[in-house]
């Protein structure tokens, strides 16, 4: 049921990016609210597991267009030199949505009805889409002709497909050698040379090439994924790690997760940089090397007292929030407008596989060093045979979680020192646009 919605959500991220470049922001904004809320209704009226699995991928269909298509929005309308502001007004709507919302779903299952759950994203979607109508509907497209590249979609979304599921499914529900993981990781790697050949061939490729050989783009949506990784990884190894090593109950494990989920204020202060300083990559940079120093104590006592550990997950991740706001402004500074959308697209999908396969990898270090079979299932399997373990035990293991987290992270650091900080524009991208009319 979740890999259903990863995977969709993943795979139609570019596609949404691209469609908006050619029929408008709106439009595709609509279109992706009206898919969540359809997906949702199925989800909530399922007889059985297979529609509710259904129904989650139908979310998934829509779910995936909302945020790229948002952040493309924001590129129309909102100078790059103030954008950040307004993607750390986003972080602060995401961060509140992930740290309420699993506790409101909780609550709606364990004393109303599991079906809520879902029911509440009709209200939610329909309020959106009136928003984005009302609000919207003035923004012009861009006046350059486009031609969707189908074969290259196609190609691009079923290459993530297998490697996604290879990713999910390895260690937890077959050995990463075994004859079901491999022929995944094979099909993806040839579907991803068929797209890459697709890519030199096609008259307007489906993720252009200007796109991609763009050195802002590279770096900053490399820097950006791999902090991404750590934040999503850390988030759901964590609370195993104050379960096993300081005794903590499910609840009080969620509630000491908090920090280093509110990546909030690192956005506030990443946006502020950006609105003020000349040299914004600053802000990010410092953060990352704060938070390297505070994660190498954790890797050389991850015994540490509950207080000072506490203290470190804040440090990483009001760091990881800095790194959003600029790697994001950055790439929208740096391509041409009219491909604002792909490029938004491109960084969302980049970012779900670097956080796959962050959570991959710190799920199998977790996984070998509590001893658990990979058919027994992933992380509740090493909570139940833990039971054995002794806290020093734990705590040995997850310092080679901790220090997958300070490599992904350290790398994050090197991409973003690499990444060209160019001056930010001080004109929305639709005054770019029309100033310029870039050739067919």
């Amino acid at each position: 049921m979740v890999t259903a919605y990863l995977l969709t959500s993943t795979a139609v991220a570019p596609l949404y990016g691209k469609l908006s470049d050619i029929w408008g922001r709106s439009a595709m904004l609509l279109a992706a609210v009206g898919l969540f809320v359809a997906g949702s209704i199925l989800c909530a009226v399922a007889p059985n597991m297979m529609t509710l699995i259904l129904g989650r991928g139908l979310q998934g269909v829509g779910g995936g267009g909302i945020l790229p298509l948002c952040q493309a929005v924001i590129a129309d309308v909102v100078a790059p030199r103030e954008r950040g502001r307004y993607q750390a007004y986003m972080g602060v709507v995401w961060v509140t949505s992930g740290v309420c919302g699993p506790v409101l779903g909780g609550l709606m299952a364990e004393y109303l009805h599991w079906s809520l759950i879902f029911w509440i994203n009709v209200p939610l979607g329909v309020a959106a889409a009136v928003l984005v109508h009302v609000y919207l509907k003035r923004i012009p497209r861009n006046e350059r002709r486009h031609r969707l590249d189908v074969l290259g979609a196609v190609l691009m979304m079923g290459s993530a497909i297998p490697l996604l599921l290879a990713l999910t499914w390895g260690g937890n529900s077959y050995p990463w050698l075994s004859p079901q993981i491999l022929l995944l990781l094979a099909g993806s790697f040839v579907l991803s040379l068929l797209f890459g050949w697709r890519l030199v061939r096609a008259p307007e490729p489906f993720l252009p090439l200007t796109v991609l050989n763009n050195p802002v783009m590279r770096t900053g949506t490399t820097s950006a994924s791999l902090s991404m990784g750590v934040s999503i990884g850390l988030t759901i190894f964590v609370p195993l790690y104050f379960e096993l090593v300081h005794g903590l109950s499910a609840t009080e494990s969620g509630i000491a997760l908090i920090p280093l989920a509110l990546t909030t204020p690192g956005s506030l202060l990443s946006g502020q940089a950006m609105l003020y300083w000349r040299h914004y990559k600053r802000a990010p940079v410092i953060g990352l090397v704060l938070c390297l120093i505070a994660l190498a104590f954790l890797i050389w006592r991850p015994d540490l007292p509950l207080s000072y550990v506490i203290v470190i997950t804040g440090v990483v991740g009001t760091a990881i929030g800095l790194v959003y706001p600029v790697t994001t402004v950055s790439i929208q500074n740096a391509v041409p407008h009219y491909q604002v959308g792909i490029a938004m697209g491109a960084l969302n999908f980049f970012r779900a596989l670097a956080s796959a396969f962050a959570v991959a990898v710190m799920g199998a270090i977790l996984l070998a060093g509590l001893g658990v079979a990979a058919q027994r299932g992933s992380a509740l399997s090493a909570v139940a045979t833990a039971t054995a373990v002794s806290p020093t035990e734990a705590a040995g293991v997850f310092r080679w979680v901790f220090a997958a987290a300070w490599i992904f992270l350290a790398l994050s650091l090197v991409f973003l020192v690499m990444m060209e900080e160019r001056p930010l524009r001080t004109t929305p991208g639709l005054a770019e646009a029309r100033r310029a009319t870039p050739a067919e």
